[in-house]
């Protein structure tokens, strides 16, 4: 057919379409005995690519042929049954092909864009366990389907956009095999220095000379300075020591020296028996003796103080996409509440280690969330009584924000320097300032603390794996026999982490049809056959 005859049956079948939507229109019910106007839509869709065409055998003869857009894609007749369509520029058209008596003998919609044939092609050879495909429509390339992991996704769009060329929009909805679930694995680490220093000078003294009494006492009261206690002696009758008659005079006499006592001896005491009552942590020096005359006593405390702690928790949790997980290693305390009337009532608060976190998996396999960690500790300093009740303070440290991040990717969200330092002195005022002697009258304490902690959370987009692939801890431990633990001393016996037994199915067997069990379970039959029964095993 020639390209007149081609423009002659478009003509006409153009003006056949402009006239039937008015005789539509007009006749909007039919009436009886007359049949209504038949809508005809494209039965087949035929894809190309610009500058690409395909040839259409008809199963008849055609006399009329329609292009609606021939700057999307034109046909060129070869015979009455065969024409071929080649697709010019990008979009969506239709192309009807009718016969003598104006019937419909194929029809189809062309969609044409860049690449369009291949793009379906280079897709399965670069991602042959996906079931994608590609559609144009008006300039765009929509991808549908189902990837086995959402990281294919991306990387689907990716190889269609370079394919297609940047002037093709390339719009993905692809969707995953697996339900997105994340695992989240949060580092706690803290160190913890403390480093403290005290000197203490107490003294105690006692002047008795001239007969005037004169003391001095600074810092806590660690002993007494007394007059010593002679031990009494017996009384005897001495009257012969000076020629009196028997019973004139009496004195002690001693019987370790076999000797009367004619003066009682003097001396001073010293009562450090409270040395260490109240000198708190450290070593406290006792010093006592006469001084210039004077009775002097002294305690000396000397204190120091090096403290290390480290705290590393590594809590991991998974949750699906969208939902929030949480979870919490530690305990609960009983608090005392003070009520009304005088009535307490108990409320439970939790400490340890917490996590909870929301993600949220993005299109292009980036993972957002929400994470709140949690340290907590207890703690005496800050403590109160209440009720008779002692009710502790609490260490925390915690983090709360949200953070966009890839699978395998490491992000710090919290972080901590502090350096505090504290030093006092007691001292007694202007004996306290004095050089050289000002140090016996002064106490001072020292006192520094160095903390640092971080917080490193890790996402990760899971899948399950088998129950092969998991081992516990728990897995392979024994309970050590008597001989065991008796003769060897061992705690346990196994090896923690072996591979833990799974269920295997087992061989088939056959019960026989006279089997009494299996007519106490089955109904009679008249015609009793063999029972197939496959169970499971433990290997």
């Amino acid at each position: 057919m020639s390209v007149p005859i081609k423009s002659a049956l478009t003509t006409a079948l153009a003006t056949a379409l402009i006239w039937a939507p008015i005789a539509t229109a007009a006749t909007p019910t039919a009436e009886p005995g007359v049949r209504g106007a038949a809508i005809a839509r494209p039965t087949e869709t035929v894809t190309l690519s610009i500058g690409g065409g395909q040839m259409i055998s008809l199963p008849m003869a055609m006399s009329d042929l329609f292009v609606a857009d021939d700057k999307i894609a034109d046909v060129q007749v070869r015979s009455p049954r065969q024409l071929y369509v080649f697709g010019k520029g990008p979009g969506e058209t239709a192309v009807y092909a009718t016969d003598k008596s104006g019937k419909v003998i194929w029809s189809s919609t062309v969609r044409v864009g860049a690449n369009i044939n291949s793009v379906g092609t280079m897709l399965k050879l670069a991602m042959p366990e996906a079931q994608i495909t590609a559609t144009t429509m008006n300039g765009i390339v929509l991808l549908t389907g189902t990837v086995a992991a959402p990281s294919d996704i991306e990387e689907a769009q990716k190889l269609v956009e370079q394919f297609v060329g940047k002037e093709v929009q390339v719009v993905s909805r692809l969707k995953s095999a697996v339900p997105l679930q994340v695992n989240l694995r949060v580092k706690i680490a803290e160190v913890s220095r403390e480093f403290s220093k005290a000197i203490g000078v107490n003294l105690l003294n006692r002047d008795t000379t001239g007969g005037f009494l004169f003391g001095i006492a600074q810092g806590r009261g660690f002993g007494d300075i007394k007059d010593a206690v002679i031990p009494p002696f017996p009384t005897v009758d001495a009257s012969s020591l000076y020629g009196l008659p028997a019973g004139s005079v009496s004195l002690p006499f001693n019987t370790s020296t076999g000797q009367f006592v004619t003066s009682q001896p003097t001396g001073t005491a010293y009562d450090l028996n409270n040395l260490g009552r109240g000198a708190g942590a450290g070593t406290s020096l006792g010093l006592a003796g006469k001084f210039l005359g004077m009775d002097l006593a002294a305690a000396i405390d000397l204190a120091e103080a090096d403290g290390l702690v480290s705290t590393l928790a590594q809590p991991n949790l998974t949750a699906l996409s969208g939902e929030t997980a949480s979870f919490l290693a530690g305990g609960e305390i009983p608090i005392p509440k003070s009520e009304g009337f005088g009535t307490v009532t108990i409320e439970f608060k939790q400490y340890g280690v917490s996590l909870a976190f929301t993600p949220t998996v993005l299109a292009d396999g980036r993972i957002s969330m929400r994470v709140r960690p949690e340290v907590s500790q207890l703690s005496e300093a800050g403590s109160v009584r209440l009720n008779g009740f002692s009710v502790p303070s609490f260490t925390t440290r915690r983090a709360e924000t949200t953070v966009e991040l890839g699978s395998g990717q490491t992000f710090m969200i919290g972080g901590l320097l502090s350096n505090g330092q504290n030093s006092s002195i007691d001292k007694a005022p202007v004996l306290g300032d004095l050089p050289v002697l000002g140090a016996l009258f002064r106490s001072s304490a020292f006192k520094r603390a160095e903390t640092e902690l971080m917080i490193v959370v890790t996402p990760y987009l899971v899948k399950p794996v088998s129950q092969a692939q998991v081992a516990l801890p728990t897995t392979g431990f024994r309970a050590p026999t008597e001989a065991q633990r008796l003769l060897e001393g061992q705690t346990f016996s196994g090896k923690s982490g072996a591979t833990q037994p799974i269920p295997v199915p087992a061989a088939p067997r056959t019960i026989p049809s006279g089997d009494p069990a299996l007519a106490r379970q089955a109904p009679a039959r008249s015609k009793p056959s063999p029972v197939p029964d496959a169970g499971v095993s433990l290997n």
